[in-house]
């Protein structure tokens, strides 16, 4: 039995002080939820009308699903297992983003943390509705309300902390911003607002995935104010920008990041699903990669043991590595050598 650091320590420790220290922000893109939800390639072969069409309804249904109270009955089914274990692992990264807030000195950085995805789903929703029974934290979606809860966002201006009895302290409590670039399942676009909700729409408010995203995007407001915050929190000193799943398709993102790298205090890691990373840097229009943009690979973040000794199907990078690499850089792992198994 080999006992080994799965992960490279100088790599892993610099992310997490990283964000333990500077304000964190997160990209979520499509490739965190594939295991569970399609993505746009699988209907490549087909009319791009059809395609969007097919693709939305597709991630409605398995929202929907992904709703279900006491799912875990039905894991015999792959589709569901398959949602469940995609839920747990957005779980895990709030967990994590909630442990470093609470290690993180407020003295020098906001305890708030900043995500943005162009996904639909609810898996952070989700995720954020299992943990707030027993973890003390503020979740922002950007909506405020109680009957009806409207999107806006000046909601994100805003801190919320404790003070004791007599207002003899204040504390700030832990904070978690969820920005949807794109829309999302449980919005829906009424008398001039857009209504956030705790169920899914058959015709929620979206942007479709067809390639014209950036124009898209811009006819509406919402979606604007929603860019808006995103470039200003790049834009702040003292910034860290964690991107995974994300393949810089949509043009007008890329074209966001790139500008952002120019604030050489913004430091972005950019975790590579698959590959070396050469389409996402084609797609941000990067021919020299600038010092403040650090691609993390397979080679770079796991340790040279992990490497050499962990099944080929575990060398890989997906959601969860976020979150051990924020929780516990040190992590260790067992693996039986081969002249035990023989």
């Amino acid at each position: 039995m080999s006992i080994f650091k799965k992960y490279n320590i100088d790599m892993a420790h610099e992310i997490r002080k990283c964000a333990l220290e500077k304000q964190l922000n997160i990209l979520i893109g499509s490739g965190c939820s594939a295991e569970a939800l399609p993505l746009m390639s699988k209907y490549e072969d087909i009319d791009i009308s059809d395609r969007n069409e097919k693709l939305v309804n597709e991630i409605i249904r398995r929202s929907k699903i992904s709703m279900f109270k006491n799912i875990t009955k039905y894991r015999k089914f792959e589709i569901i297992d398959k949602i469940i274990k995609t839920q747990d692992s957005y779980k895990k990264l709030i967990y994590s983003i909630i442990d470093i807030l609470n290690l993180s000195n407020s003295r020098q950085v906001p305890r708030t943390v900043n995500i943005f995805t162009t996904n639909y789903d609810l898996f952070i929703e989700n995720a954020v509705n299992d943990l707030q029974s027993h973890s003390r934290f503020i979740f922002n979606d950007g909506a405020s309300g109680y009957f009806e809860r409207i999107l806006n966002s000046s909601n994100y201006n805003q801190v919320v902390a404790y003070k004791g009895i007599n207002d003899n302290y204040i504390s700030e409590i832990p904070s978690i911003n969820l920005i949807k670039s794109h829309g999302s399942v449980n919005w829906e676009y009424k008398d001039d607002k857009v209504i956030v909700s705790n169920m899914v729409f058959d015709k929620p408010m979206v942007v479709l995935p067809t390639g014209y995203e950036e124009q898209e995007t811009f006819i509406n407001n919402y979606f604007h104010d929603m860019l808006r915050k995103f470039q200003i929190e790049l834009d702040k000193p003292q910034s860290i920008l964690i991107i995974v799943g994300f393949s810089f398709q949509d043009k007008h993102i890329a074209k966001m990041v790139k500008r952002a790298l120019q604030n050489r205090e913004l430091i972005v890691y950019l975790f590579v699903y698959k590959g070396d990373g050469k389409s996402i840097l084609e797609n941000l229009q990067v021919k020299d990669i600038p010092t403040n943009l650090k691609l993390i690979v397979t080679n770079n973040i796991y340790s040279l043991e992990y490497i050499k000794l962990a099944p080929k199907s575990d060398i890989k990078l997906t959601l969860d590595n976020i979150s051990e690499i924020l929780s516990n850089p040190e992590i260790q792992v067992k693996i039986e050598d081969e002249e035990e198994n023989n």
